[in-house]
């Protein structure tokens, strides 16, 4: 039988650290990652000298960038490996930081992700979309709005439940200082300015630029370092496929998602159910629809009633896209997934503020990239790792 991570020694996330998500700006993608870094090594307590490895996610800077970043912490001679996974780059990183750290080959291992956008076309090639008996190529807006179309005409969804995940989100990521989008919506403005089918402009993501940090760490590692053991966030575990042959329905990112979430929560020992916190890829609206029900976080078809009664609001029995989502946090497309490990460690550790979701213990970190890839990460708050 293959090993999993819950196998290994325990691997714990002891600082996290983002740089705010924003529009390109002038400032170097080196000074985005560095702030990350910091905030994170300063989260931990622990100097950069302790760190043993750094698995750097990028997706849009080119060949090795990890190496600019670093020098500026000291010259240490830790290992460097530079990730690329598209959006599931960052994802990526954490994923690797924590296998090292749970083999025993390091300690205290850093996944950053840091990125900026290239102002190059991002449409996807036909081949990529799953749509084969269309001619061209297609911005993504067009693919997910055509997956709207048919999501909502088979499961009687309405174009305001779908607006409605857009709705919390941007209420979401008003209350969060490293969103991109701090501004609350009503359902007017987000059902204004149509981009694609039934999407508008705050239905889609905004691609940015940004930095988020994670520090992993063995249980060693926090003797060693005197890391505050209350604040360590365990990751039960951690999952990595990409997609099969699928039968026709909600698409291929669908259904690798549910085989992903399901080898998580079987490595994990945790069902759909008991999850209190989740951060998913809802870069268009109705990917967080179709994720939910993939998740099996509710009924087939009847994620978009479950979000207008408030379901999956703080507060409800499981607060989804905390952190504003992609939706409102932004997607760098390079942080974007170790963003989301920094946004469920900080609900499980309760230092969220404002977007605390009460007495969080479980939750999970989803991520999708062109390929298609998922990874999965459930963690577990440091009360219940006891």
């Amino acid at each position: 039988m293959p090993r999993t991570l819950r196998d290994l020694r325990p691997v714990f996330v002891v600082g996290i650290g983002l740089h705010r998500y924003q529009r390109l700006s002038e400032t170097p993608y080196v000074a985005l990652g560095l702030a990350a870094i910091r905030e994170a090594l300063a989260d931990a307590a622990v100097p950069w000298s302790a760190v043993e490895s750094a698995y750097v996610g990028t997706a849009l800077l080119g060949m090795a960038p990890g190496r600019p970043v670093l020098r500026h912490l000291g010259a240490t001679g830790l290992a460097i490996t530079q990730v690329e996974n598209a959006s599931a780059s960052g994802s990526t990183a954490v994923r690797q930081a924590a296998l090292e750290v749970g083999s025993g080959i390091s300690d205290l291992s850093l996944a950053l992700g840091v990125d900026k956008p290239p102002g190059r076309d991002l449409s996807l090639p036909r081949s990529d979309t799953g749509i084969r008996d269309l001619p061209g190529p297609f911005v993504p807006a067009t693919h997910f709005a055509l997956l709207a179309e048919a999501y909502l005409g088979r499961t009687g969804a309405t174009p305001d439940q779908l607006a409605a995940v857009a709705l919390k989100n941007h209420r979401n990521g008003a209350h969060n200082p490293y969103a991109q989008r701090q501004q609350e919506r009503s359902l007017e403005e987000i059902r204004a300015d149509p981009i694609a089918g039934v999407f508008t402009r705050l239905q889609c993501c905004p691609v940015g630029e940004g930095a988020a940090a994670v520090l992993v760490a063995s249980e060693e590692a926090i003797e060693a370092l005197g890391i505050d053991r209350r604040r360590a966030v365990r990751i039960l575990s951690s999952v990595n496929r990409t997609e099969r042959l699928y039968e026709a329905g909600d698409g291929a990112d669908a259904a690798l998602t549910t085989e992903t979430m399901l080898d998580a929560h079987a490595q994990a020992g945790i069902r759909p159910e008991d999850l209190d916190v989740v951060e998913l890829h809802d870069a268009f609206s109705i990917e967080e629809l179709l994720y939910l029900d993939a998740l099996e976080l509710c009924e087939p078809g009847r994620a978009g009633a479950a979000i207008e009664r408030g379901e999956f609001d703080i507060g409800g029995r499981c607060a989804v896209s905390a952190s504003g989502g992609l939706l409102a946090m932004g997607h760098p497309i390079g942080p974007t997934g170790t963003g989301q490990v920094v946004e469920v460690t900080r609900q499980l550790r309760g230092e969220a503020g404002p977007r605390q979701q009460p007495d969080a213990r479980y939750g999970l970190a989803h991520m999708v990239g062109i390929g298609a890839v998922c990874v999965v990460h459930v963690l577990e708050a440091p009360e219940a790792a006891g």
